[in-house]
């Protein structure tokens, strides 16, 4: 039995009134599963619940789709035949006929800690299409998988508000989707109809390995509960014309491209604080996205110290490294970017508009930092409102 029980588990040993009355449409991927791998699904129908429709988020129902714009189409459930609809295709918004088949959107996805992660902003909109059609949103809860103590990066700019950042926090908000979806309720004041199911023996200092719960891939490019605590940071090399790994057996693990020279990366480094991880010199091939098919120098980042790592500033920091000694070959890429095809997608990870044009100039990551404590601190204090677990 794991040591977290979860949502799920909350919810069934509840039994709130609706749950065998109303029509409930869940939200929901091949991760939404139980202690004992049983899906969420599966739980519901066994309790007596009255599923109606099915709604997938980014990456497809059963997790399957590549990220960035690959879409997902609408299906019939073979086994239930109800509708299965994407939240990642023709709309990422639940529609009025979507919502018309069910009193109860439950939602029970495995999110990652990260802005950019689009399950947060899938979250805030079926939020706001639940206020709108009055219908009930629960939400079952889960851990954050890379903890919830630590606070890390600037607060999106929503000059830069896209589907990879809908509100103004951090790169890593240390929230977990139950406090996500009561700091957008209140505090960003959406003012959705709500209900929250938390979890039992989670706490905020918890790495995932320690919640004996099984980790099933939320989406393809996060493989194990580890990758998520590199993703963070390695999701910014997305913006970049740097691999993150992607077309390998360790995305976000390794880094690179074939124009790299490792004796410039390490000779910038030797004075730089990068705490927690130890850097290896490694060389890949991708089979798919950027540098398909070529021979990539780079590195494997292999995180020592979990607790004194900071994935985001890491980040920065290897890529200032990389724009200041590769400046004939190094690259931004171009849009589109999930869905933003008028600003550069840098800006859009970063939520940011001059940051990118910050570490070209040589700002010292040091200094970032502390031009956005402030804001940063401001949001630690709002999220305290909103918090679950001690």
């Amino acid at each position: 039995m794991a040591s977290v029980q979860l949502g799920i588990d909350n919810l069934l040993a509840i039994e709130p009134a609706w749950l065998k009355t109303a029509r409930i449409g869940l939200l929901a991927n091949q991760a939404s599963v139980d202690n004992r791998l049983r899906h969420s699904r599966d739980r519901l129908l066994a309790a007596g619940a009255k599923i109606t429709a099915l709604f997938a988020p980014q990456h497809g129902y059963f997790g399957e789709q590549q990220a960035n714009m690959i879409e997902s189409d609408d299906f019939i459930d073979d086994h239930l035949s109800i509708p299965v609809f994407s939240l990642y295709g023709k709309t990422r918004q639940p529609t009025e006929a979507m919502l018309s088949c069910i009193d109860v959107l439950v939602v029970d996805l495995q999110d990652v800690g990260t802005r950019v992660y689009t399950f947060g902003t899938t979250l805030a909109l079926c939020m706001e299409a639940a206020r709108s059609h009055d219908v009930l949103l629960a939400v079952l809860d889960r851990p954050n998988p890379i903890g919830g103590h630590h606070c890390e990066g600037n607060l999106l700019d929503l000059k830069r508000r896209s589907f990879v950042g809908h509100f103004p926090i951090p790169m890593r908000h240390g929230l977990t989707m139950a406090e996500m979806a009561r700091l957008y309720n209140e505090a960003f004041e959406i003012g959705a109809p709500l209900q929250l199911f938390s979890m039992q023996g989670w706490t905020r200092d918890m790495s995932y390995r320690q919640t004996d719960l099984y980790w099933v891939p939320p989406s393809p490019n996060l493989p194990t509960p580890e990758s998520t605590l590199l993703y963070p940071g390695q999701v910014i090399l997305e913006g970049t014309n740097l691999s993150e790994g992607r077309g390998t057996t360790t995305p976000f693990e390794l880094w690179g491209a074939p124009y790299l020279k490792l004796e410039k990366i390490l000779e910038f480094l030797v004075h730089k604080d990068l705490a927690g991880l130890v850097l290896r010199p490694a060389r890949f091939t991708p089979s798919f996205d950027k540098w398909k098919g070529e021979s990539c120098l780079g590195f494997q980042i292999h995180i020592s110290d979990p607790e004194i790592y900071r994935p985001f500033k890491t980040s920065l920091t290897l890529l200032q490294a990389v724009a200041l000694s590769h400046e004939n070959e190094f690259r931004w890429t171009s849009p589109p970017y999930e869905y933003e095809f008028n600003h550069l997608p840098i800006e859009i990870i970063l939520g940011s508009t001059n940051l990118h044009r910050q570490l070209e100039a040589g700002v010292a990551i040091e200094e970032l930092e502390q031009s956005w404590e402030p804001q940063l601190e401001e949001f630690r204090q709002l999220r305290r409102q909103y918090l679950i677990y001690s």
